[in-house]
């Protein structure tokens, strides 16, 4: 499952389709808002929109700039002051002020640009795009830098005041090698985090559809299936299986790969084996220093659901704060 927006990609389609086209987007807003700094809405010259910069009480304002704006080729910064009355209907506890940046695609963004955007995030690149607000410099891609922002997945503005960075990071993924009754409880609770889950196994019995209904399955050997798969800095990797056979393939894909988090169930005694095993199969201390084993956050946790949630816990923690 593609769990990314096509807002960029839809207004890129627009624009070489002649029909022109905008962006929206959020550049500050109140601190409970049904839509977070970054959210986007594309609109097009005739009107069709996709996407969303609030639960809709500025949405019919923000199309008619955007509308405009295609018009005279002209950027604009909006900002709105959303009523209690106004915020209580989309969901709100109180109002507060909405800043939305509106660009026409080829006069502000230009095609080449936002082409490049669409191509990192067709690729899994996180990339952030980088916008004056005060529309004298040009916007610009950037991969390298504001690793906070890539971390926390927070765009904002800067300290300057006038620069806006949003950040186009790839979406999660969760590879789960064996599919056990943890795996059962993991995977459901971490497509409702926000990752893609999928799980690999070569056991048809375990890794089947009436076991995990409509999740995605390999029925492969796992290292075959993680090479297959490819693993990223927004990949979790999490091994349930307990046999060596199944786990340490799949172990050594992981360790040669950029995966933000990598898990290992097994208690101490088991992981003190694993450790001997990739020793002699020429991993490094700071290679396998990088699995968590015994996997999840000491939390006391008793049975598959627990577990899981432990495991969760510390997939975030590494991935906001780091290993």
């Amino acid at each position: 499952m593609d769990r990314f927006d096509r807002i960029p990609e839809t207004a890129l389609g627009w624009h070489r389709a002649g029909r022109g086209a905008a962006l929206a987007t959020v550049v500050e807003t109140w601190g409970s808002a049904p839509r977070r700094v970054g959210a986007q809405l594309a609109v097009s010259g005739e009107g069709e929109i996709e996407g969303s910069v609030s639960g809709g009480c500025v949405e019919g304002a923000v199309v008619a700039e955007a509308l405009e704006a295609i018009e005279d080729g002209a950027p604009r910064l909006l900002t709105f002051g959303v009523s209690d009355e106004d915020a209580f209907s989309v969901g709100l506890a109180c109002g507060g002020t909405i800043r939305v940046l509106v660009e026409p695609v080829g006069a502000v963004i230009s095609e080449t640009l936002l082409e490049e955007l669409v191509g990192h995030r067709l690729d899994r690149r996180p990339v952030a795009y980088v916008a004056d607000l005060e529309g004298t410099r040009p916007g610009r891609l950037e991969t390298g830098g504001h690793a906070e922002r890539f971390r926390m997945d927070r765009s904002g503005v800067e300290d300057d005041g006038r620069t806006f960075v949003a950040v186009h990071n790839p979406p999660l993924r969760l590879v789960v090698v064996g599919a056990v009754h943890i795996a059962q409880a993991l995977v459901p609770m971490a497509r409702l985090v926000g990752y893609d889950p999928m799980l690999i196994d070569p056991r048809e019995a375990f890794g089947s559809e009436a076991r995990f209904p409509g999740e995605r399955i390999l029925n492969d050997w796992p290292d075959e299936a993680v090479a297959a798969v490819g693993l990223d800095t927004r990949t979790a990797v999490v091994l349930l299986t307990h046999d060596p056979k199944l786990d340490d393939p799949a172990l050594a894909q992981a360790l040669r790969s950029p995966a933000f988090y990598i898990g290992a169930l097994g208690s101490t005694r088991t992981h003190a084996k694993r450790v001997a095993r990739l020793t002699e199969a020429g991993f490094t201390e700071a290679e396998i220093a990088r699995i968590h084993a015994p996997v999840g956050l000491d939390i006391g946790a008793a049975g598959p659901a627990e577990i899981a949630v432990s495991v969760l816990a510390e997939m975030t923690r590494v991935l906001r704060q780091g290993a």
